[in-house]
């Protein structure tokens, strides 16, 4: 059976759709075989990261309500023979979603994936609540802003509450990471620092994406930036991916000093 990972956030545009995609292919990159399902009903972002809007024909709901077979749903990516998309539909609203269909499609995506990367959406509504309902593992998204970390809180203690795991008295697996850090307004005290978040939220940190202009051109063309080498963002991205792994890998250095050099770096080569 594969691993359903939930990429969630209390606060809206700190991107997670974004690092759902990014892990999605990064995970398939590594050989296995990955689903990405965007359960952000009435929205829809997560096909233009991945350069597949332009595909869609069949949606989530459409799978749920039996209008069509689950194969002709998913969407092959264009790259990777190993990632495949589940989109979300545009004219819906989150309430259509039906606790029992959604936990039946979760365990039918188990049978025939590694990974289901649930793309959440924000807030703590019907919608996040079908999201993280088949979860074994949450990641936890937050930028290092008081209000955003604060959100994230509360969206901790609604999984440990209302996910079928705590429901059979399981625990999801936790994780946090932080995006768009900018280490120079965190070393002028403008900006919560990784531990202050690590403090509030008590749960272990999987990853640090710092902010990078790379991640919005990446994502305005539809080609994730974990697939850029030459990327601080990117080579976060895969980090968090070997951590997933269950690897030991070293955080990067995000000192503004490190940052600095790192660009002028880049000018010269």
């Amino acid at each position: 059976m594969g691993t359903v990972i939930t990429v969630t956030s209390g606060k809206g545009g700190v991107g997670k759709s974004t690092i759902s995609a990014n892990l999605a292919v990064g995970l398939a990159d590594a050989g296995h075989r990955v689903i990405a399902v965007d359960f952000d009903i009435g929205l829809r972002n997560l096909d233009m990261i991945l350069g597949l809007e332009n595909r869609i024909v069949y949606d989530v709901i459409d799978v749920m309500e039996e209008k069509c077979r689950l194969p002709q749903a998913m969407i092959h990516d264009k790259f990777s023979k190993n990632l495949f998309f589940l989109p979300a539909s545009q004219t819906k609203d989150k309430t259509i979603l039906d606790k029992g269909k959604v936990f039946k499609l979760i365990t039918q995506l188990k049978e025939d994936f590694d990974y289901i990367i649930v793309d959440s959406p924000a807030g703590i509504e019907s919608g996040f609540e079908h999201a993280i309902l088949g979860a074994d593992m949450a990641l936890i998204i937050s930028t290092p802003e008081v209000s955003s970390v604060r959100d994230a809180d509360r969206v901790i203690g609604i999984i440990d509450a209302k996910s079928h795991k705590a429901q059979a008295g399981e625990e999801v697996e936790k994780h946090v990471i932080i995006n768009r850090l900018k280490p120079e307004l965190v070393e002028k005290g403008d900006m919560l620092a990784i531990q202050d978040v690590t403090n509030i939220l008590a749960l272990p940190l999987i990853g640090v994406v710092p902010d990078d202009e790379r991640v919005i051109s990446s994502t305005n063309l539809g080609e994730p930036v974990i697939r850029k080498k030459d990327t601080i963002s990117g080579r976060a991205f895969k980090n968090i991916v070997q951590r997933l792994l269950g690897k030991d890998v070293e955080f990067l250095n995000l000192s503004p000093e490190n940052r600095f050099m790192a660009i002028i770096k880049r000018w010269f080569t």
